[in-house]
């Protein structure tokens, strides 16, 4: 009976350490690709001929792409820029 406690209590070290683990590193790839983003917004809204307007095409084209993503509204990307 005490090893089936102990076996439990490492079954669930081993599941909250891998979840911890990957939750971890998809918050270090969302924040890569917010950086990523809004390194290339900076560039290209200096070189865009449409002004103001980039990024709202720019968002618009986001979120047909990609429906339901959050966080890539006007507001969103001028926060990662």
């Amino acid at each position: 009976m005490a090893h089936d406690i102990l076996l439990s209590g490492k079954l669930i070290e081993i599941i909250e350490t891998s979840r911890n683990n990957a939750l971890r590193k998809v918050n270090e790839e969302l924040i890569r690709m917010y950086w990523l983003v809004g390194e290339y917004l900076s560039i290209e809204s200096m070189k865009a001929t449409f002004g103001d307007k980039y990024i709202d095409m720019i968002s618009k084209e986001i979120q047909e792409m990609f429906p339901g993503i959050r966080g890539f509204n006007r507001r969103g990307l001028y926060r990662m820029k």
